[in-house]
């Protein structure tokens, strides 16, 4: 192999790591606008201020989905795809994800739930 097809060898998986990149970061815009979109969280609400925080482990929507982000994962973006999922319970803590993301709460963090009346 010469130092031109070397080139366009780095070159082509550059490419193809900027597509990956983008690709999940556009993910998360879209789910964001989705369910933004749907549930019209209030702006003091711990579901506004976490923005990528609802469906990943990392606040900046880098890496690891967390367990509502997992429910989510290769589905089509769309408000019928969250609506599918608002009687499961993501993260096991006994309050279904509609009832978590109603109370203003993250329906992935187990730490982050409505409070008992």
């Amino acid at each position: 192999m010469g130092d031109r097809d070397l080139r366009k060898l780095t070159l082509l998986l550059i490419a193809a790591g900027l597509v990956l990149t983008c690709g999940a970061a556009f993910a998360t815009l879209a789910w964001q606008k989705v369910f933004n979109d749907l549930y019209k969280p209030k702006p003091d609400s711990a579901l506004k201020k976490a923005k990528c925080a609802v469906c990943h482990i990392d606040p900046k929507g880098k890496g690891k989905l967390n367990a509502y982000g997992k429910l989510l994962q290769k589905k089509k973006v769309d408000a019928a795809t969250l609506k599918s999922i608002e009687k499961k319970d993501a993260d096991k803590d006994k309050a279904s994800n509609i009832a978590e993301i109603k109370a203003g709460t993250l329906p992935g963090d187990p730490k982050s739930k409505p409070t008992r009346k």
